[in-house]
């Protein structure tokens, strides 16, 4: 199936359920982390996320400051907020989207679009998108809650290497249904 995605593939967004077994493997692969290390690129473009039910907004963020070889955000909120904030840390960073009126104008707009009604800043909400990216060539998990970017290793192909990592979230929860995975991907060619 991963035949009929247009290439390249530039990020994989992930939503999924945040279960009690996802919290376990959470604080069990950050414990890990601190303790061996990891090799992270410093182009790399990652912020936290401070913003209740922001996760979405931060995914496309992270999917779209990683890709600026490719993407050119034009004059608007997005180029203004990168332009802003690039040479600055992730907490830093997050600041600023914090303080961003821009930024929650074009969030509170791109939320009331959609199918369903958005949850409000302050709801319990129990899924969560995420961000992969190829970075210095490496797979890159891009999420907001956690205080830093998880190297996966060698990529050379975001989406195939994105899916192998995505079976493992699903292999977590294997009775559960709650996935979604958007590639971000040039238009298909008809």
């Amino acid at each position: 199936m991963l035949a009929f995605i247009p290439r390249p593939v530039i990020a994989v967004v992930l939503l999924f359920p945040i279960t009690q077994k996802y919290e376990a493997f959470r604080r069990s692969e950050e414990s890990q982390i601190r303790s061996t290390g990891q090799t992270v690129s410093p182009d790399l473009y990652f912020v936290r996320q401070t913003i209740g039910n922001a996760c979405g907004t931060i995914g496309l963020l992270h999917a779209l400051a990683n890709n600026l070889d490719t993407l050119r955000p034009g004059p608007g909120p997005l180029k203004s907020i990168l332009d802003q904030t690039m040479s600055s840390s992730p907490d830093d960073r997050a600041k600023v989207l914090e303080t961003s009126e821009d930024l929650a104008r074009v969030h509170e707009a791109s939320s009331r679009e959609g199918q369903t009604s958005a949850p409000s800043s302050e709801d319990d909400v129990d899924t969560h998108f995420i961000a992969f990216v190829k970075k210095d060539g490496c797979l890159y998990e891009m999420d907001g809650r956690k205080p830093f970017p998880i190297n996966h290793g060698s990529s050379t192909d975001v989406l195939v290497d994105s899916v192998k990592v995505i079976k493992q979230f699903m292999e977590r929860d294997p009775d559960n249904l709650n996935f979604t995975v958007i590639a971000l991907a040039p238009a298909q060619q008809d």
